[in-house]
């Protein structure tokens, strides 16, 4: 049993999926968060359901946050490793029930194939306020800070398919 001396086993990591959607351009979708004031943009992402696989849960995320099916895209691949990331501490105890101190994702890069009029971000459960496709940089600079070391691995693995 830890006693005062003893620090607190730290939390695990939430399981979770990333999405790299890229258009005909080489150009990187990315979407303003409904549920902040702050200009946090990001890429769509979510947990990993129960008995669901990676890739079983990029393609629901993908649904869930885009309205985009599967016959829109084109899944090129994943990053080879879970990337993680710590959310800050004063989030953490917040966020997701307070049971997790960040994100183990792992990465998939898609291309749409489909018509960017088959994006809807009004669905059922919306992340986003706004989308729009942007360049490497313009994606790093939009991230919240927290999150832009995943996001330049991300960019890393998957570079030799960007603009």
């Amino acid at each position: 049993m830890p006693n005062a001396d003893t620090p607190a086993e730290p939390l695990p990591y939430r399981p979770c999926v990333g999405l790299m959607l890229l258009n005909a351009d080489g150009l990187i979708f990315a979407g303003r968060r409904i549920d902040t004031t702050a200009e946090a943009w990001q890429m769509p992402q979510g947990g990993i359901d129960e008995g669901e696989t990676p890739s079983q849960a990029a393609l629901r995320e993908l649904g869930e946050e885009t309205g985009l099916a599967p016959e829109h895209v084109e899944v090129i691949r994943e990053t080879a490793d879970w990337l993680p990331y710590d959310l800050p501490e004063e989030l953490q105890g917040k966020i997701w029930g307070g049971k997790y101190r960040g994100q183990m994702q792992k990465w998939f890069a898609l291309r749409m194939i489909g018509p960017d009029h088959a994006i809807n971000i009004h669905t059922d459960e919306p992340e986003f306020a706004e989308w729009r496709w942007l360049g490497q940089a313009e994606l790093i600079e939009k991230i919240v800070p927290f999150k832009r070391d995943v996001y330049r691995r991300v960019l890393d693995d998957f570079a030799d398919l960007l603009v």
